[in-house]
């Protein structure tokens, strides 16, 4: 879509699957995408950084999307990793 002087406004950047890569396309309405706060360790308060995970549809019904986010989450140093728990 351009504006009255040409200029490309308000295009369409598709999303990508944060554990499959897959284009989530736009009609993909059982996709979902998951914005994660950073804690500043010393106060607990949210430092304004955000983690964003998507998750597409195809995952979800597979019933595999809690098992990604888990290892997203524990490759990105959010989580600890279940090794680090016991």
């Amino acid at each position: 879509m351009q504006n009255e002087s040409g200029e490309v406004v308000d295009t369409y950047i598709p999303r990508k699957c944060s554990a499959s890569g897959r284009i989530v396309g736009a009609k993909d309405h059982a996709s979902v995408q998951i914005a994660i706060a950073e804690v500043d360790e010393k106060t607990g308060r949210m430092n304004g950084n955000l983690k964003h995970l998507v998750v597409s549809g195809f995952i979800r019904g597979m019933g595999e999307s809690d098992g990604c986010l888990n290892r997203l989450c524990s490759e990105s140093g959010i989580l600890a990793t279940v090794a680090d728990q016991q």
